[in-house]
């Protein structure tokens, strides 16, 4: 198992949100530490930007400066695995650089599911929805799959919806929260990586959209770990503050 972490320094809502302190730290390390506990063989950091390399390896990730042309994460991860010269059967995993409270476990079994799904093309996890907040929510990306764990779509948009709109729960019970966390297998990343992105990605903004376009198969299953929210707004980084904060007051004891 690699692990690569494609890290923008710019955001439309928190710009330079990577490099953000965390107890001390950036943003970003956290990431990379939680990564690094996954026990994965490599750990990469990925990013476009000179004070995000620059950052990285004063806590001494192994960094790799990117193309800025890059349209995704994902895209961004394609070219250290070709620059790297991975292996087809080399399970390459992304993990979101706003991402500080990722569980090292969840990292693990995103790399067993795919391994586990021979056809797969894809892996990755979800989570139950809070409330009918977060099912509104367009920040809040949402799945829905077969029986079979099969991904059918995602969206920003509240789905499943229900026909019923006087249903008092409006369908938030049934959704689920989809986990920005993925495997790969190297040629099917390299297949998604040299294709244009899809008209449902432009529209939605979702990077995996573009893997259903071109048929590929997704597994998706419920994290075994709690997650904690990922940074998009100053709001997401008091809350994971004070999580950190809980956390590290529950060390000292």
């Amino acid at each position: 198992m690699r692990v690569v972490i494609p890290a923008r320094y710019g955001s439309t809502r928190l710009p330079g949100k990577v490099l953000k302190l965390l107890a001390g730290k950036p943003l970003l390390q956290h990431v990379h530490e939680r990564a690094v506990a996954s026990g994965a063989e490599a750990v990469i950091i990925a990013t476009d930007d000179e004070r995000v390399a620059a950052a990285a390896s004063r806590f001494g990730a192994d960094t790799m400066l990117t193309s800025a042309d890059h349209q995704s994460g994902t895209d961004r991860v394609g070219e250290v695995a070709r620059e790297r010269g991975w292996a087809d059967d080399v399970p390459i995993v992304n993990v979101q650089g706003d991402a500080p409270l990722i569980p090292p476990a969840s990292i693990q079994q995103v790399t067993a599911l795919l391994q586990k799904h021979d056809t797969a093309d894809l892996a990755t996890l979800c989570v139950n929805l809070d409330g009918p907040e977060q099912y509104r929510d367009p920040n809040i990306v949402k799945v829905v799959c077969n029986q079979a764990g099969r991904a059918l779509y995602f969206s920003r948009a509240a789905i499943p919806s229900y026909l019923d709109q006087s249903s008092q729960n409006h369908g938030w019970p049934a959704a689920r929260r989809h986990i920005g966390l993925y495997a790969y297998r190297a040629n099917a990343l390299e297949r998604l990586t040299c294709s244009e992105p899809c008209e449902l990605e432009r529209l939605e903004q979702l990077e995996q959209l573009r893997a259903l376009w071109l048929g590929m198969e997704i597994r998706c299953e419920m994290a075994s770990e709690q997650h904690g929210p990922d940074v998009d707004t100053e709001a997401d980084l008091k809350r994971v503050k004070e999580i950190l904060a809980v956390e590290s007051n529950g060390h000292a004891r």
